[in-house]
């Protein structure tokens, strides 16, 4: 197929590569060109801007970070809309609010367009290993002839419903990954507070009913303290606004879900956005007021008791 793929970041440009390797033929777009470089080695055309690239696009995809700007790219001037020929299909890999998906949707078919909104988890380790779970909203025929781009990019590719589906099964997932991270962050400080080893701990959590994906693709963050972003507290912080907003438009409460929100939101406000959001641990050691390399924590007796002081 012809693709344009406009939005080349962490999760863009291997999805991109990835497409360009099993012989479609793309033309990438990125705000910042430096990005660009690695659809340029792997054979793809870059575009110096949106009409370009979608200029005799069969297909146009999306993976940008919110909202609006999803609006820009389809939208603006300059944008999608203004520059697709009827029948484009355009598929939407990005993460944002169900009910501005579903209006984009409606003004794509009053333009003859085709729309998906299939956004995505894995984070980065999946998107370069095309591994990514795909939650896709739309009609069946148009998700029909995008699943050679789906099984390119992805492992599980799912057609969930109608148009803004999608987006909603990724909030929900967006709220369990985050209740997740949040309870093995917890997890990893009390541990650690008892002087167990941390290591051999996660592993056998990890064998039983606490075992999960983000326990086997995070405990390796934490047990080193190092938070280079696979997908950054930033997004993960936008991404919970969606769920709570989606929450009490449909009229129902998620008390986890504020909680895990409002922790999300001082993890992102006290500076630690650009972080993976594993390191949401950061805020529970602050809470704490412990951090993994504190080594002044008094010892425990041995039935777990503090030593007494005087």
């Amino acid at each position: 197929m012809t693709i344009a793929f406009i939005g080349l970041g962490i999760m863009g440009s291997p999805m991109a590569v990835h497409l360009v390797k099993a012989g479609h033929s793309v033309t990438g777009y990125n705000r910042s060109p430096e990005k660009t470089k690695p659809l340029a080695e792997a054979g793809g055309r870059v575009a110096p801007s949106i009409a370009d690239a979608v200029t005799g696009a069969e297909v146009v995809a999306l993976m940008v970070p919110d909202s609006l700007d999803v609006q820009d790219v389809l939208t603006g001037d300059d944008g999608v809309f203004a520059h697709a020929a009827a029948g484009t299909l355009i598929i939407d890999f990005s993460s944002i609010r169900p009910d501005i998906t579903r209006e984009l949707a409606d003004e794509a078919a009053r333009r003859g367009l085709r729309y998906l909104d299939a956004p995505v988890s894995g984070g980065e380790a999946g998107a370069r290993n095309a591994a990514l779970s795909i939650m896709v909203g739309g009609e069946s025929a148009d998700f029909d002839a995008a699943t050679p781009i789906f099984d390119v990019v992805g492992k599980t590719v799912v057609h969930v419903g109608p148009s803004g589906s999608g987006q909603t099964v990724k909030a929900a997932n967006q709220l369990i990954v985050a209740a997740n991270i949040e309870a093995l962050a917890e997890a990893v400080v009390f541990l650690r507070a008892y002087g167990v080893n941390l290591e051999a701990a996660l592993e056998v959590l990890g064998g039983g009913l606490a075992g999960s994906a983000v326990l086997t693709q995070k405990r390796a963050n934490m047990l080193a303290h190092s938070f280079e972003p696979g997908f950054r507290i930033a997004l993960h912080h936008k991404d919970m606004g969606i769920v709570t907003s989606a929450a009490r438009e449909a009229g129902v409460v998620l008390p986890l879900g504020a909680l895990v929100a409002q922790l999300v939101a001082s993890a992102n406000a006290t500076g630690d956005g650009a972080l993976d959001h594993s390191a949401l641990l950061r805020g529970v050691e602050r809470l704490s007021g412990t951090s993994s390399t504190r080594t002044d924590l008094p010892a425990r007796n041995s039935d777990g008791s503090r030593p007494a002081t005087r």
